[in-house]
């Protein structure tokens, strides 16, 4: 299993427009990823509802975990787009 920690960087954290595009850049990877905040349960990182609860802020830190051939460029790809401000990219 690898895990790996990222801090939000829309400036008005993850709300309805990054937390759908997190969860459709999630749903394009080849492994099950989840997300949540470090030590707590995680949810699955395709579903927009569970990602939305999250109420994830600017500045928060997330960790996303996954296995199986390719979770490492997964996990990549995907705090990748965490870190990203998606709402500058609008």
């Amino acid at each position: 299993m690898h895990s790996i920690q990222v801090t939000v960087g829309s400036s008005s954290g993850l709300h309805a427009r990054p937390a759908s595009m997190f969860v459709q850049a999630s749903a394009r990877q080849p492994v099950k990823v989840t997300v949540g905040r470090p030590g707590q349960p995680p949810v699955d990182a395709r579903s927009l509802l569970s990602v939305l609860a999250l109420a994830a802020r600017h500045g928060e830190v997330l960790e996303l975990t996954a296995s199986g051939d390719g979770a490492e460029d997964a996990l990549k790809a995907l705090a990748d787009l965490l870190a990203t401000d998606l709402d500058a990219a609008a």
